[in-house]
């Protein structure tokens, strides 16, 4: 790098605080979003699947839980392209509750809701 020429030396200085500056957003899936709870229930374990496979994966969250009106950011692998996604969350007495075909392509936020056994959810 000392024998290059100034212009050249600057240019590569800039592109790597540029690289550094913006990493995080590049590093951001589309799918990406922040989950509400406001199911009135205690989640003990989210599932997250695209809407066309049979199987769930693994559970998100681990051994965390959400707490009624808490909420979670959960990210995707820039890998990912598919915008259609199930939800299934699992409470603390072990009961599940699926919401289907979220558009995650267009979400930031998602509000979980569960009033009268009807699951819902807004999308923002």
């Amino acid at each position: 790098m000392l024998n290059q020429h100034p212009l050249k030396r600057l240019t590569a200085i800039v592109f790597a605080l540029w690289a550094l500056a913006a990493s995080p957003i590049l590093a951001q899936s589309k799918l990406d979003f922040r989950l509400m709870n406001d199911t009135g229930l205690t989640i003990a374990e989210i599932y997250v699947s695209p809407n066309d496979s049979d199987e769930w994966g693994e559970d998100i969250m681990g051994k965390d839980v959400l707490k009624h009106r808490e909420s979670v950011d959960i990210e995707f692998s820039r890998k990912e392209k598919s915008c259609n996604w199930d939800l299934k969350i699992v409470d603390e007495d072990n009961n599940d509750i699926e919401w289907t075909e979220l558009d995650l392509c267009k979400a930031s936020h998602i509000t979980l809701q569960y009033r009268g056994k009807k699951a819902t959810a807004i999308i923002k």
